[in-house]
């Protein structure tokens, strides 16, 4: 009975999102919030101070994603109004007017870029508004957008889905280093497969055949140095790999290697290096922003992660109130419990960058007063219908942890683990996509489910290693049906009720992931690993 009540929430929540009169995710999520609620007050008993402090600290966890939108929605409606959009858009029809091309190089390559140096759910709130500035359908742009984003993931943000989501496994470095080398191995095997599948959901096969070269030209100029650089680092693979990807992919595209012609369709496509130098500025600050607040060596990552108290008050029953020097704020102990909540103000992919970026990009673009003004409201009210889907998604992952390893999380998870035994590596990457599909992170995938697939690994005699890189590559793949991140690409694009349309398309390339997954880690793994 407790499977079944664990599992309910989830398959009535996709089939609300994918029935023929499906409903939007702002309504969806929210209801099963409440089913979940209920279940617990019910079923499993938990007490409703627990209840009340899961739920409190969710509204304040929701602010992560929340400003992460509006600060990327922000970013591309300044591109918008500026003329940055309509100048890159005819810069990139001057590299190559080939759509394939354009969408390796944004993408693919770009998106690349941006998940290792950031994370969150950047890379396609970033790399969407581009493609569908140059004249791609938005629904489209948005699921290529999500598909795209998968090989880099468990090296996204600096690595933190691997050192980090797995941290509370106490692994050594060693280990760690290891889990990351078969994490990449797995995912450059999946990368011969999946761009192209990604591709296919805007482009013709017959597209994609005469520009074949090309595209695997690109994916390998990212993927390489990718996974040579995982054998022996686990922070910097998807950025490095992205980086030289990307440098690689506009000039093969200039050249026209391995491209099919195609006619300019672009009137008055030429614009001046002046002009492009420019329009890059708000995207090369944004970059560079990212890069040097994210890597560990320079000071300011430390300084922004900064938890030591500056200001403390205790707010009555709620909880108690502080504010430390990097700018944290937390809620401690809420409603007398041991649960906490916080909000990296400065850390957070929002105010910095992308406002910081904004406000600094509003004078050299001479955008007016009232022009700003009209951004920032416009992103305002464009973040409402996602706030409410992303308190109900929050709520329903709070309450779906609640009560540790009896959780109704942990009660699928080790249901799975137990019910395959010996064959669990054919299915531990999708217990990791399931994580991700809760949370909507790969750190956290790793966060919750990374002690069961050690347990199960230790139970069963598996290799904990590839057990674990399973799981993080699990991770990855299911940032394709994320909740949170097809909430946050269809905000950006302005989409409505979109989710469940999206979600059918995307599960396809996800489970093709799932089994390039299983079938690398049962015959490739174990030439090069000792497994």
């Amino acid at each position: 009975m407790a499977l079944f009540l664990s599992i309910f929430p989830i398959v009535l929540l996709i089939y609300l999102m994918v029935k023929r009169n499906a409903l939007p995710s702002y309504v969806a999520l929210p209801w099963i919030a409440a089913v979940v609620l209920i279940i617990q007050l019910a079923f499993f008993g938990t007490d409703i101070q627990t209840v009340s402090a899961n739920i409190m600290a969710a509204l304040i966890d929701v602010q992560t994603p929340i400003t992460v939108i509006f600060g990327a929605i922000l970013f591309n409606r300044f591109s918008e109004v500026s003329g940055v959009t309509n100048t890159l858009r005819k810069w990139l029809g001057t590299i190559n007017p080939n759509p394939v091309a354009q969408i390796m190089i944004i993408g693919w390559a770009f998106a690349f870029m941006i998940e290792g140096a950031s994370g969150f759910g950047t890379p396609a709130a970033i790399a969407a508004p581009i493609l569908v500035g140059l004249g791609f359908h938005p629904l489209k742009v948005a699921m290529l957008a999500l598909v795209m984003n998968s090989v880099p993931v468990s090296f996204g943000a600096v690595g933190t889905p691997t050192w980090f989501g797995f941290g509370a496994l106490k692994l050594t470095e060693s280990q760690i280093l290891e889990i990351g080398s078969m994490t990449a191995t797995i995912h450059a095997f999946a990368a011969l497969v999946i761009p192209v599948m990604a591709l296919r959901l805007i482009v013709s096969w017959d597209d994609i055949r005469k520009n074949l070269p090309f595209i695997y030209i690109s994916i390998f100029a990212c993927v390489v140095p990718y996974f040579f650089l995982a054998q022996v680092n686990y922070e910097f693979p998807s950025l490095v790999g992205g980086a030289i990807g990307l440098l690689l992919s506009i000039f093969v595209a200039n050249k026209g290697i391995g491209l099919a012609k195609v006619e300019n369709t672009l009137e008055g496509s030429q614009v001046s290096k002046g002009e492009v130098i420019k329009a890059l500025f708000p995207t090369g600050l944004l970059i560079a922003i990212l890069i040097i607040t994210r890597i560990k060596q320079l000071p300011f990552k430390a300084m922004m992660n900064d938890a030591t108290s500056w200001v403390s008050a205790q707010i009555g029953s709620l909880g108690t109130f502080d504010i430390s020097n990097g700018l944290i704020f937390s809620l401690k102990n809420i409603f007398g419990t041991t649960i906490n909540a916080s909000y990296k103000l400065l850390y957070v992919p929002a105010l910095i960058p992308f406002v910081v970026t904004v406000l600094i990009a509003i004078p050299v673009f001479a955008v007016s007063a009232s022009k700003a003004k009209d951004v920032f409201a416009g992103s305002f009210k464009q973040t409402r219908n996602p706030f409410f889907a992303l308190v109900g998604a929050l709520i329903m992952v709070k309450l779906m942890l609640v009560g540790g390893d009896g959780s109704m999380v942990k009660i699928i998870g080790k249901s799975f683990a137990e019910a395959t035994g010996q064959y669990w590596t054919l299915f531990a990457s999708y217990l990791g996509a399931v994580g991700a599909f809760f949370s909507g992170s790969n750190t956290v995938s790793n966060l919750t489910f990374g002690s069961v697939q050690l347990s199960t690994a230790e139970l069963t005699g598996l290799s904990a290693s590839l057990v674990l890189a399973l799981q993080s590559v699990g991770g990855a793949m299911g940032n394709m049906v994320c909740i949170n991140n097809i909430v946050a690409v269809s905000s950006v694009l302005n989409m409505q009720n979109q989710e469940g349309t999206i979600i059918k398309k995307t599960v396809v390339p996800m489970i093709v992931y799932g089994i390039i997954a299983a079938v690398v880690a049962l015959t490739i793994i174990p030439i090069f690993f000792n497994v």
